[in-house]
Formats: structure tokens, sequence, C-alpha cells
């Protein structure tokens, strides 16, 4: 293939990631939407391992995960039917979603299914648990967890679900726009865009009020309780955002980043859906106080789907106020958006950042790009500790081996750039 069909492919697939149009069109159980999924799966982030390598806070996910569905009664039942093979550990995106953190999904968990109105195709991604430091997705599971997770399945979900079905689905894309420029990057940061959110529901949800005010209640609690209620959105939406762009003949563009206990790993457009993987890059973190680094861990995180279309990372510039959450300064923002234009195939149409002159976000990594130039995609992630739980956020880097490979996939299948 000549250079002049790379450039062609990678046009493409910048175009379908930026012409996109993610609708929240419906919220339920995971095995009512998500394809593939049984009672006995259990969904994690990063390409899926055999049960026996999963380490540390991911594994303690997945065996929790299992104890919460009631498909073992404790810990070491779940152990045992896990190395059985009687319960099933998939990966997310194998079922067209996305998991933060350990990133784990069971039958009942509920999921926000948005639509891609222009592709017609669905992206997916669980509920986010609440403020508590200690969650599933982090590694964690007793009582107090299990507690949190039914009063989201049980009395926070359905509120939404019913808000948005009246609604007609809420248009993903507009929110998002607006909130990059109210100094959002929605990744670490998505405090305007739950607002905006909550203002889009808000006449449903009034008109619910006299039928259950307290879940009404307890559901806008949950809305508006910190910053990270919309990230779950933001993640299904560029989910299936990304997911239009994947499968393009000929294309080096990344349509998916993420990583598990063990790797991190990128897909590529026209690579098939073959994982490259390398290790995992050292964290520049802000930790909560009584942390310090020895405690950092690595338990997977499929969130950097949103760095794939233009966010997170990739519009740090917009979002100045994450200095006091995760460490840097804006000047470091600033320099590191700048640099990213340089390994992507080209500016957002949709997505602007106010303080580079309202400037696309950059968009579209290209594979090529990251070896020539030698800037390797920036992501914005929390930190999970050893014991389970938040300790902090940061920015991670993905590994230059990712691409190397990726690459060398590229020329066998394809010939030389």
């Amino acid at each position: 293939m000549s250079k002049i069909d790379r450039v062609a492919a990678n046009r493409a697939t910048f175009e379908r990631l930026c012409d996109a149009e993610p609708v929240f069109v419906d919220l339920g159980p995971a095995i009512e939407h998500l394809p593939g999924m049984s009672r006995e799966t259990i969904l994690t982030s990063g390409p899926a391992l055999p049960f026996a390598e999963y380490e540390g806070g991911q594994r303690d996910a997945i065996i929790g995960a299992a104890q919460f569905e009631g498909l073992a009664t404790d810990r070491e039942e779940a152990v045992a039917k896990l190395e059985a093979g009687e319960l099933r550990v998939g990966g997310c995106h194998d079922c067209n979603a996305v998991g933060s953190l350990a990133g784990v999904y069971t039958a009942s968990m509920p999921v926000f299914a948005v639509r891609n109105e222009t592709g017609g195709n669905l992206g997916f991604c669980n509920f986010y648990e609440g403020t508590n430091p200690r969650r599933l997705n982090y590694g964690v599971y007793d009582e107090g967890v299990k507690e949190r997770l039914l009063y989201v399945q049980d009395v926070v979900a359905p509120v939404i679900a019913e808000a948005v079905r009246r609604a007609g689905g809420i248009r993903l894309k507009p929110l998002m726009q607006r909130a990059l420029h109210m100094g959002d990057e929605l990744h670490s940061r998505n405090t305007a865009a739950a607002l905006l959110f909550l203002r889009e529901i808000a006449l449903d949800v009034i008109d619910m009020a006299g039928e259950d005010s307290a879940a009404v209640k307890q559901a806008i609690e949950a809305l508006t309780a910190d910053h990270y209620f919309f990230l779950r959105l933001s993640m299904a939406a560029a989910k299936a955002t990304a997911d239009a762009a994947h499968g393009i003949e000929g294309s080096s563009v990344v349509t998916a980043m993420g990583f598990s206990c063990r790797e991190f790993a990128i897909r590529v457009s026209g690579l098939g859906d073959r994982w490259f993987t390398g290790p995992h890059a050292e964290v520049q973190a802000k930790l909560f106080e009584g942390h310090d680094e020895s405690e950092i861990t690595w338990m997977g995180g499929e969130s950097p789907i949103v760095e794939t279309i233009g966010l997170g990372g990739f519009a740090q510039a917009a979002a100045f106020a994450l200095q006091r959450y995760q460490g840097g300064s804006a000047e470091a923002m600033v320099e590191r958006n700048l640099e990213l234009y340089e390994i992507t195939v080209g500016e957002n149409t949709h997505y602007h950042i106010p303080y580079l002159g309202y400037r696309g976000s950059p968009t579209g990594i290209d594979v090529f790009r990251v070896l020539d130039t030698g800037v390797l995609p920036a992501m914005d992630i929390g930190v999970a500790g050893r014991d389970g739980g938040q300790i902090g956020a940061g920015i991670v880097r993905a590994p230059r081996e990712c691409f190397e490979r990726a690459a060398e996939a590229w020329r066998t299948r394809y010939g030389a750039p």
C-alpha cells in the first residue's frame, strides 16, 4: 500500500472520530445490553488474560464481582469457580464496552448505552460507584462496597434511566463541547459536564418527584456529589466514537488504549482486533494525604479511550483546575497539549480549547508519528493503591513499545509506509 493510501485512510479515520454523534439512549442491566454477556461472565479492563494471570487489585475486583453477583458465597468459592472455568473472565472491549480502572462488569450492573447516530453503533460503560475511595473498580469488596453498588443499581440508576427515556435520549456531544469551554477535559475533570447533564434531565426529574421524591433526591445527590459522574458517559461516548473509526483498511490511527494489571495496550484501526502491548509507564501523580509513591499500583483501566478521540490529556489546556487535583502547572499543561499535535492526524472539528484560541484538540493518534517524533500520548488517570482504593491522580505516557509493535505489524500487512 502506498503512502498516499495510508494518508487517505488516516484522514478517513480522523473524519469518523470527528463526525460521530453520541447520544445517551438507555440505562439498564449489562446482560440486557452487552453483546456476548452472560450471567457467568465478568468483564474487566485490558486485553483478556487467563484468570491465573490477574494479580493485585484487578484480581481482587474480579473475585469481588463474582461475590456481588451471587455467583459465589465467599472469596474462596469465587476463586475456585474462576480457576475451574465455571465463571468466565472477558475483556470489556469484546462486548463493546469500556471499564474504569479494574473495570469489572457483572450481569446485573447498570450500564450506560450510547449510540453513535452517525455510524449506528453502540458503546457502553458501567455506572460510577460514588465518592467513597473504596470502590470495586479500585480492587475493594466488602459490605460497604456491596451496599453502595446496590444503592446505585436499585435507587439511582432507575431514576436516571427513566428521565433519559422521557427525554427521548440525551445528545452528549453538545454537552461535551460546552464543558470544554467551562474548564473540563472530560477525563479527570467532568464538573461542568455533570451539571450540564443534570440541566438536560431536570424537567423530567422534576416531573418524577411527585412519584418518588426520595429516590429523585438521592439520584440528584449522586449526580452532583463530586466531579466523576459524567466520566462514565464520556467514556461510553468515546467508545461509540472510536469504534466507528475502527476497521479502516490501511489506517495507522489508534482507536483504543487501555491497560490491565500486567501491561499497557493499544489497538489500531487498520490492524483488526489485535492488541499491541508494552510495559506500564511511570506515573507523575499527586497523592492524597497519607499516601506515598511506594503504594502506587496498576490494576487496569480503559478510560484513556477518551484520549483516543481528542479529550482528556489531549485537551489539558482546557482544564487548568486540574493543577490542584493531579499536580503540575498551567504552563506544563499547555506545553504538553501543544506537543500532542505532532502525533495526531488533525485538529478536532467539534472539540475546541479556548486557551489555544479555540483550536481543535489534537485528534487521531498516528502510530508512525509517535515513533518519528518520540512524543508519547499523555493520559490523565486516577491512581490506585496496592491495598485498594484511589490514592491520587496524575498523568501517564503510553509506552513506546506498543507503537513499535503496531508499526511492525502494519509494515508486515501493508508494506513500507
